[in-house]
């Protein structure tokens, strides 16, 4: 037995009154009935029925203290009509149960007509009986029942009550304890279920919008506004609004200092207003609003943003929500802030992409097409980039109605700053073409004039071939370039030509070799994104596959002839992903 208990027995005893073997039997029973559950409505509805079987009560409620400790409220009831059980709220120290919750002491009236403190809530009632549930030294709530009989309840019945009362103020605050964790682990979990699901998304808009649905799951909101700093124009926009479970227009913005929402923003931590009328920094916005909660979203020590919730109900935000909110909104923040990274990257590299496709369009017309005039030679030329834009290059210089230039040429590196660097090299190129020169001098004059563009990391391979179709000679020479294949005979072999890069040396002079050719032969210009193709085992394409391929497929024309070589190339590959661009320059002498 308690101290309390003790009290009230000693106090019945030197009174006079009897507490029998049943009641003290009970007393034991409610104990341990009450302590078998820790779910609290189970509790109290177990306390309800062993009451009723020594106190034969038409109606029963236990009151528990809410709000601010400003009032009483209905946790459970019986005989009360459901809506005013859910909407009574009784202020401490007004009314039977207000009395006894304020005074710490029971209360028992035999005529409640006859009693100023009674709130007619029932007008049949006419005596009732209130004892407060007081655990070490505090009071938590009221059980409370009543009668429609005048002077119903009697002196043993309120000390058996108040026995009674002191086990269930026990058992009621072990279960409202229990209760309190349970929601907290279970509002973590939700927590972290929410915070799992909002940092998947990275469209901004689906973020807000499923984070004003997830807010919804851990606090009951009527109103709900997300803002997010704008901070080009420095001030908050709203981003999301929801009234009543529907998406609204909302303000289009809000200044930093302006409202609940600015001063949280200022303070950098929550800010909660039981009552929006007496605040001055209040800026009314929706009418019926009475209560407000401002939680600012931080992400590295800066406000990116505000949630705020608003409700018409007075003191409706509590400082559990205060907490749930603040580490939601943290969550949020950096999932803001990764959808606001993303959408910012999407957008760079859609720019990237246009960029880019400007650039393939740009270096397609660089690259001119396949001389149409006879130069008693038919020619192909085909190319395949391992990126948007390419890093080979091919070129035709016509030198007149018999002379034909032909260059093929790879830049270090690959993708644009490979395809820019090609660029400057055709038009190296072509401003020598007009002098008309011979292999190894072109080679030799465009090495000096790339040399004095030289870009640190940056050179280019080359070959370059001259046809004279009347008297069917061709010379070639070579700056480090795949070795060309000639076929000629009946065999396909290599031009062993070899030579320095353009744009390494300073001074290099090139050998050129010339052959007078016949119909049939093949003189082959390639990249060694042809033959460095690797398959899965990691064996290389290499020049003796192309030199076979060449002597099987000689008698093809030269755009079938090129166009079969990119196809046995990918066959041996299986397609996969190009490692390096592609590029070949066919000629068949007719």
């Amino acid at each position: 037995m308690n101290p309390t208990e003790e009290h009230i027995v000693t106090a019945a005893l030197s009174g006079g009154s009897e507490i029998s073997t049943e009641v003290l039997a009970t007393l034991a029973e409610i104990g341990e009935e009450v302590n078998a559950s820790l779910d609290l409505d189970e509790v109290l509805a177990r306390a309800a029925a062993l009451i009723k079987r020594h106190i034969d009560y038409e109606i029963f409620g236990v009151l528990m203290i809410d709000g601010d400790g400003s009032y009483l409220r209905h946790r459970f009831a019986i005989g009360y009509p459901r809506e005013l059980a859910e909407s009574l709220r009784i202020p401490m120290g007004q009314g039977i149960t207000g009395t006894a919750a304020a005074t710490g002491h029971s209360v028992r009236v035999s005529d409640t007509s006859k009693d100023p403190r009674y709130i007619n809530a029932i007008e049949s009632v006419r005596s009732e009986l209130a004892v407060p549930l007081i655990v070490r030294g505090k009071c938590v709530g009221v059980l409370d029942i009543q009668s429609r009989h005048l002077d119903y309840f009697t002196r043993d019945q309120q000390n058996i009550l108040t026995l009674l009362g002191s086990r269930l103020a026990i058992a009621i605050e072990n279960a409202r304890l229990f209760e309190k964790v349970k929601a907290q682990a279970d509002t973590l979990l939700l927590l972290s279920e929410v915070g799992r699901e909002t940092s998947a998304i990275l469209d901004l808009e689906e973020l807000l919008r499923r984070a004003a649905e997830q807010t919804k799951r851990v606090i009951d909101y009527q109103i709900l506004s997300i803002m997010l700093y704008d901070q080009e124009q420095k001030v908050f926009r709203h981003r999301v609004d929801v009234k009543h479970g529907q998406s609204v227009q909302g303000r289009l913005r809000a200044t930093t200092s302006e409202g609940i929402v600015g001063a949280a923003a200022t303070l950098k931590e929550p800010v909660l207003v039981p009552d929006v009328t007496v605040d001055p920094r209040y800026v009314m916005v929706n009418p019926e609003t009475r209560s407000e909660l401002a939680i600012p979203m931080m992400h590295q020590g800066k406000v990116i943003g505000v949630l705020d919730l608003e409700s018409p109900i007075p003191n409706y935000f509590t400082e559990d929500h205060v907490q749930t909110l603040s580490i939601l909104a943290a969550n949020l923040a950096v999932s803001l802030e990764n959808a606001r990274l993303y959408e910012q990257l999407a957008k760079e590299e859609a720019r990237l992409e246009r960029d880019l496709q400007a650039a393939k369009r740009i270096q397609g017309a660089l690259l001119r097409p396949v001389p149409t005039e006879d130069y008693g030679v038919d020619i192909a030329a085909r190319y395949l980039s391992a990126r948007e834009v390419c890093g080979d290059l091919y070129d035709f210089l016509r030198y007149g109605p018999q002379q034909l230039g032909i260059a093929l040429g790879d830049v270090s590196g690959k993708g644009t700053a490979a395809a820019l660097y090609g660029a400057v090299a055709i038009g190296i190129m072509r401003s020598l073409a007009p002098q008309k020169l011979q292999p190894a001098e072109m080679l030799k004059q465009m090495n000096q004039l790339v040399g004095e563009r030289r870009i640190e990391g940056r050179f280019m391979t080359a070959c370059f071939a001259t046809w004279q179709k009347g008297r069917q000679k061709l010379r070639v020479a070579n700056a480090g370039q795949s070795q060309p294949l000639l076929y000629k005979d009946h065999r396909c072999g290599k031009i062993e030509l070899t030579g320095f890069p353009l744009g390494i040396y300073e001074d290099v002079a090139y050998d050129e070799w010339g052959v007078t050719l016949e119909g049939g032969n093949i003189l082959i210009f390639h990249s060694d994104g042809i033959t460095e193709t690797a398959n899965s085992e990691g064996q290389f394409f290499g020049t003796t596959r192309l030199r076979e391929l060449i002597e099987k497929h000689h008698d093809l024309p030269s755009a079938e002839l090129a166009d079969n070589i990119l196809s046995e190339v990918d066959w041996f590959s299986r397609s996969a992903p190009l490692s390096d661009d592609r590029t070949l320059v066919v000629m068949k002498v007719r």
